[in-house]
């Protein structure tokens, strides 16, 4: 099919053809969605950053698991993607407490000579922890969580694509969480 025989297409059509890997058909629904799918992101994050996360990774997994996806409407089925992904960043964003500020709380309790040797305690393992990363995961989770630049700003810095961005930040976290809770759990039981 010519390029303009695909913006032209049914979305039955287009689908199927992306399901035999036509790139495209794909290119196509990116096309044709992408504006949609970011403002329903954006519309409840107001962020644009995150929401443009969030859709490329939507249409990134639509690619990938274009083979044993069956879509009947494709706009539905985006608007209920975009719809769950922000719900769960909403969630975890609620979760999350960055440490530095969990630990302004818990220290602002205690005597000042206490919460100084304990922060700087857990410092000394959190970056003994760090340093168990290779030194590519190390320098993208340093410019992640502690220059806080985005995905895309630490693509553009490093000259690499964004999701080797993210799939080296997903290794690091991954690595590092079962020891963080670890070193959390253990720097708490020294309050009490």
């Amino acid at each position: 099919m010519s390029e303009s025989i695909y913006e032209k297409a049914l979305e039955n059509e287009l689908l199927k053809q992306m399901a035999t890997g036509d790139r495209l058909a794909f290119d196509a629904i990116y096309t044709r969605y992408w504006e949609h799918a970011f403002s329903a992101a954006y519309k409840r994050l107001k962020d644009m950053e995150l929401a443009q996360d969030i859709v490329q990774d939507i249409f990134l997994q639509l690619w990938l698991r274009r083979e044993e996806l069956v879509i009947e409407n494709l706009g539905a089925y985006l608007y209920i993607a975009v719809r769950n992904r922000v719900f769960k960043c909403m969630d975890r964003a609620q979760r999350f407490t960055p440490l530095p500020e969990l630990f302004d709380q818990l220290f602002a309790t205690r005597e000042q000579s206490d919460t100084e040797v304990i922060r700087k305690e857990f410092f000394v393992y959190y970056e003994a922890l760090v340093a168990t990363l290779s030194p590519s995961q190390q320098e993208i989770f340093r410019l992640r969580y502690h220059d806080d630049l985005s995905t895309l700003e630490i693509a553009d810095r490093l000259n690499i694509t964004r999701k080797t961005v993210q799939n080296q930040l997903g290794k690091s976290v991954a690595q590092l969480r079962q020891s963080m809770g670890l070193l959390i759990i253990i720097q708490l039981m020294k309050f009490w």
